[in-house]
């Protein structure tokens, strides 16, 4: 009699398990499938980390709108764990377009931004890379470990 009573709670168990997973991924594919997030991160600087502006702007990250429209990134902030800021001015990125901020300094173009800093901002050891909404509000977040070999991929 217990084996008869166990075995419809372990298969709605089962089944309940089943559909958390199959809702999981679709979760995961609806938070990029519209709107900005955070693409290809280059956190390690390739080579020896000279402190050179070339070296600084080796180390970057994508911003991605994978939007049917463009979003005025004006007030969005770029942190790290650390607090490092990196704050958007007026900058309208398009439809289906990527972002590039650079660390180093540079002159802003279309598709880049450039941090304007002299050291490295992104920690090679682990760190998170948070896209902060105007309002506040954490819109997208990337992390990573020395196991992710100097750059992640956060699709």
């Amino acid at each position: 009699m217990r084996l008869r009573s166990a075995v419809p709670a372990v298969l709605a168990a089962a089944a309940l398990s089943a559909s958390l997973l199959a809702v999981s991924p679709a979760n995961a594919a609806a938070r990029h499938q519209s709107g900005l997030h955070l693409g290809y991160i280059q956190y390690d600087s390739p080579g020896r980390d000279s402190r050179t502006n070339s070296s600084l702007n080796a180390e970057w990250v994508n911003i991605h709108n994978n939007s049917g429209s463009a979003i005025q990134l004006k007030g969005y902030k770029l942190k790290d764990n650390t607090g490092y800021t990196y704050t958007f001015g007026s900058y309208k990125i398009g439809a289906g377009k990527t972002v590039k901020v650079r660390t180093g300094k540079g002159t802003n173009a279309s598709g880049v931004r450039y941090w304007g800093r002299g050291s490295y901002v992104w920690n090679n050891t682990s760190d998170k890379a948070r896209l902060i909404k105007p309002s506040g509000s954490l819109k997208d977040s990337c992390s990573w470990t020395t196991a992710d070999s100097g750059s992640k991929n956060c699709h």
